[in-house]
């Protein structure tokens, strides 16, 4: 079990990842807030389901709550530096299907719903799931504990 759980934890030390964790934990937890509860200018939950509905994304509320929630508490996970590693992962993914299922038809660019925003979102967290939380997080501390 301490393998397991040091697997999801390891870390690579340095402060190299604080500010990258930190500012897409706040965009990502932003927009599952928008998502979820419809802050932020958001269309909340029901309205971000009948939208997934309509582009094929099906059950709606279940998608929507699934992205909404890797979004939001995947935010807050970055931001606080635990289980930085599968949280990226799973965050990758999402943007990964956003990008295909809502934007790469637009082209590259934002100005036209184009995949630019999801694809520096989608190499920021492949760049965490590689390297891990950093130095200060709540990742090293439990790594720290672990290994001693």
């Amino acid at each position: 079990m301490k393998t397991f759980i040091n697997t999801l934890i390891v870390t690579k030390i340095g402060l190299d990842t604080v500010p990258v964790r930190v500012g897409a934990g706040v965009i990502f937890a932003a927009h599952g807030a928008q998502k979820l509860f419809g802050w932020f200018g958001g269309y909340g939950l029901e309205s971000t389901a009948g939208w997934m509905e309509s582009i094929g994304l099906a059950p709606g509320t279940l998608m929507a709550a699934l992205a909404g929630s890797a979004e939001f508490f995947g935010g807050l996970l970055l931001i606080v530096g635990f289980l930085v590693r599968p949280t990226a992962i799973v965050l990758a993914i999402t943007m990964l299907v956003a990008i295909v299922t809502v934007h790469f038809q637009n082209g590259l660019f934002m100005s036209n719903n184009g995949y630019e925003f999801g694809l520096a979102l989608l190499v920021i967290s492949m760049g965490l799931a590689l390297r891990g939380a950093g130095s200060l997080s709540i990742d090293n501390l439990l790594q720290n504990k672990l290994t001693k």
